[in-house]
C-alpha cells in the first residue's frame, strides 16, 4: 500500500537535508523507534514499537540507505522488520523530496508499505492514521531539533519521542468513521425511496 505524507519545518533546505542524513539524530525523532547498531554509512539495524491498544508490536530490522540526490532533494531508504514475538514482518521504500518554501522547507513522504502475517490484518485506514500520527510527531520533533539547534541546547530527544504511538484513539476514530459511513447509507437510501 502507498502512504503520502507531507509537512513544513522552519529551516533552510541545506540544514533539513544535513539532519535528515544524520540518523542519530534523526531516529529518536520517529515515535516508538530506537537504533540498535550502525552498521556502516548506508545500514542501520533498530527496533520500533507500536501500540494498538492493549497490544504493542514490536519490530526489529535494518534500513538501508539506497539513493541519494542533493540537487534534486531526495533521499530513498528501503526498511525490513520481522516482529519480535510474532510471525509478521513489514517491507518499506520511503521517498523523501525537499522542497525550499517561505519560512522553510517542505518534506514530502511516499512510503510503499507490504506487511504480511497477523500485523496485515490491520485495514489500510488504521495504517494510514498511524502513519500520519507518527509524520505528525516526528515532524514537531524535527522542528524543536532546529529550535534548539539555533538556541545553543544540545538536548537531542523529549520523552514525548520515544513513546509508541498510541493507537486505540485512531482505531476509535476509524470506527466512528465507518458508523458514520453506515448510517449515511442506511438513511440515505431511505430518504431516495
Amino acid at each position: 500500500m502507498e502512504i503520502k505524507n507531507e509537512f513544513e519545518v522552519p529551516a533552510p533546505q541545506a540544514e533539513v537535508w544535513a539532519l535528515l542524513l544524520n540518523v542519530e539524530r534523526v531516529v529518536p525523532c520517529v515515535p516508538g523507534a530506537e537504533l540498535t547498531e550502525i552498521v556502516d554509512d548506508s545500514t542501520w539495524k533498530g527496533k520500533m514499537a507500536v501500540k494498538l491498544g492493549p497490544i504493542r508490536l514490536a519490530f526489529a530490522g535494518e534500513v538501508h540507505l539506497e539513493e541519494t540526490d542533493e540537487a534534486a532533494g531526495r533521499v530513498e531508504m528501503r526498511a525490513k522488520g520481522q516482529e519480535t514475538r510474532g510471525k509478521g514482518n513489514a517491507q518499506a521504500k520511503v521517498v523523501s523530496l525537499l522542497e525550499s518554501v517561505d519560512g522553510g522547507t517542505k518534506i514530502s513522504l511516499t512510503t510503499d508499505l507490504r506487511l504480511s502475517g497477523p500485523v496485515a490484518q490491520y485495514g489500510r485506514g488504521m495504517i494510514q492514521d498511524v502513519s500520519s500520527k507518527m509524520v505528525d510527531q516526528f515532524a514537531v520533533c524535527l522542528a524543536s531539533q532546529f529550535e534548539r539547534s539555533r538556541s545553543g541546547a544540545t538536548e537531542v530527544t523529549t520523552p514525548e519521542t520515544q513513546k509508541p504511538i498510541k493507537a486505540l484513539p485512531l482505531l476509535m476514530g476509524a470506527l466512528m468513521r465507518a458508523v458514520m459511513r453506515l448510517f449515511k447509507r442506511l438513511f440515505g437510501r431511505r430518504s431516495e425511496v
